[in-house]
């Protein structure tokens, strides 16, 4: 019945690094051709932390895109569009917050996380408190499947699960809900009707989980049901009412092994990173000026590539030969450090060449970048708008 959707977005605060790209943006080119994917910009996101300094997002709003875009996102596969442009994220946030216990925001542990390293800006604000539910929003109005994310974030996918749960359970008992179910299984058609409640009996009275999923499975296949008969079905399968927001899973994604040219997380923060659209010889100059094993003081001394930040970079981007190579040629002194980093840098210059080629046409056009989000913007909004006209409903707030 839900189309089988992946959302994730980006706060735009800076320039898209090779940590991205390798941490999420590979990750998201790979999905766009597996799933519907919905990319996002999450401006009002960046307010939470930066909202006095906002002259900053707009530059880096479109930067972003555009670094997007070069490193393979395709925007006849995703929908990319700019989350303050989509209000019904803010409105699901607004209603979501009505029933939200506070204790659930304080429990996330980003929070107390991000007060404690982010001393330099005032965070005591409702919108940094509240950033978790706003998140949930921007995925549950899409009635979204999956969220990628890495380990640290499933904290809030979890969370996103109980704010729709809570929802369903809330608002999804309507007047009647059984009678409507069995009505709407009824268009299903006498056989598959039964085979429905079949299944149903052995899930809810037998825990039977394949069951579950097959009679998913079926009522997916159903072109014929309108949103809300799906809605009733899929609830009352699980012994629920209707299940108006889906309940989104975390999509495990591999964390970033690639460090700052300092041997650091990369990071903005610490500039030590290397831009996805960086000029070459800017490159070129990080990482031949990147620190090694101290124990190398002169080049007939042996070194640990494991003391090392540049046989990180090797672990990511040289093939095992190479690899080989630089380990043996360090513990040995059989190499410099310069010789051990010209693979690396050839290996990172050959990654971002396509990007920059990519990313040309977008900056000798920017309205090329403005329409890509303009008809994402639309069809993502339309979108949000069904979901809204289901929660409104529920919530009573349908008047005519």
């Amino acid at each position: 019945m839900f189309e089988e959707r992946v959302v994730s977005g980006m706060r735009p605060t800076g320039a898209m690094h090779l940590g991205h790209f390798h941490g999420a943006l590979k990750n998201w080119v790979k999905l766009q051709s597996e799933y519907p994917c919905l990319y996002f910009v999450a401006d009002w996101h960046a307010l939470t932390t930066h909202y006095e300094t906002p002259e900053v997002i707009e530059e880096n709003v479109w930067d972003m895109v555009i670094d997007w875009l070069a490193a393979g996102i395709d925007p006849a596969q995703a929908t990319l569009f700019i989350q303050s442009r989509i209000p019904e994220h803010a409105e699901l946030h607004t209603l979501l917050s009505m029933i939200t216990p506070l204790s659930w925001l304080e429990r996330v542990p980003s929070y107390k996380d991000q007060q404690e390293k982010l001393v330099d800006r005032d965070l005591s604000t409702y919108g940094f408190l509240g950033y978790p539910l706003l998140q949930a929003a921007d995925v549950l109005v899409y009635r979204a499947k999956y969220v990628p994310v890495g380990e640290d974030q499933v904290p809030h996918v979890e969370m996103m699960r109980e704010v729709a749960r809570r929802f369903n359970h809330v608002y999804g008992r309507e007047p009647g809900f059984e009678d409507k179910a069995k009505a709407a299984a009824k268009k299903l058609g006498g056989r598959k009707a039964k085979v429905l409640m079949e299944l149903r009996t052995k899930y809810q009275e037998q825990g039977d989980a394949e069951a579950l999923a097959t009679a998913r499975a079926l009522l997916d296949k159903q072109g014929n049901l309108s949103v809300a008969d799906g809605e009733r079905l899929f609830g009352y399968l699980e012994g629920s009412g209707r299940l108006i927001l889906v309940e989104p899973e975390a999509l495990l994604t591999e964390s970033s092994k690639l460090p700052g040219i300092d041997g650091q997380k990369m990071s903005k923060s610490y500039n030590n990173t290397i831009s996805l659209r960086e000029d070459a010889e800017s490159v070129r100059k990080k990482i031949r000026t990147m620190p090694t094993d101290p124990a190398r003081v002169k080049r007939s001394d042996p070194g640990d590539p494991d003391k090392c930040p540049v046989w990180q970079f090797h672990l990511v981007y040289s093939d095992e030969k190479t690899r080989q190579w630089a380990n043996q040629g360090c513990r040995t002194a059989g190499i410099g450090c310069l010789e051990c980093k010209q693979p690396v840098i050839d290996a990172v210059l050959a990654e971002q060449g396509p990007m920059r080629e990519r990313a040309q046409k977008y900056l000798d056009d920017p309205t090329l970048v403005r329409n890509i989000v303009a008809d994402g913007c639309e069809k993502a909004r339309k979108l949000a708008r069904e979901t809204m006209r289901e929660v409104r409903g529920a919530m009573g707030l349908a008047y005519t």
